[in-house]
């Protein structure tokens, strides 16, 4: 059976990815590894063993082209409104908050917010299969 460990995504700036995961998310750098050309730096937090694998290709000067593939990272937290009103007063811009409910039943209340490079991110509220 395959266990999910990272995902991977590009970012052009350390510092400024660094901060956002740590501020928005508390990621923290659970090893940072080192190469002529490119850096790893693998992001992790206590909530799970999933991790956020940041690529930063030395020399890079040029933002990259996410184009119209790339779908979104999911988190969940416990209150969605609380996590909200925390990245806003922390100056992340998260989008609204969107109870989902086709059906007239609210099956995922969740918002998106996107990191310095683009990525989306999606914060849904733990509830559901969103554990």
């Amino acid at each position: 059976m395959a266990k999910a460990i990272h995902t991977m995504i590009r970012v052009l700036d350390e510092a400024r990815s660094l901060e956002f995961y740590d501020k928005a998310f508390g990621l923290k750098v659970a090893e940072r590894m080192d190469f002529e050309s490119f850096t790893l730096i693998y992001l992790s937090n206590d909530e799970s063993t999933f991790e956020v694998e940041l690529t930063v290709n030395k020399g890079r000067t040029e933002p990259y082209d996410l184009g119209n593939g790339y779908g979104h990272l999911a988190v969940s937290v416990s209150d969605v409104a609380a996590e909200h009103a925390r990245m806003e007063a922390a100056g992340l811009a998260p989008r609204k908050i969107v109870d989902f409910a086709p059906g007239g039943q609210v099956i995922a209340r969740f918002f998106f917010i996107a990191d310095p490079d683009g990525y989306q991110i999606e914060v849904l509220e733990r509830g559901g299969r969103y554990l």
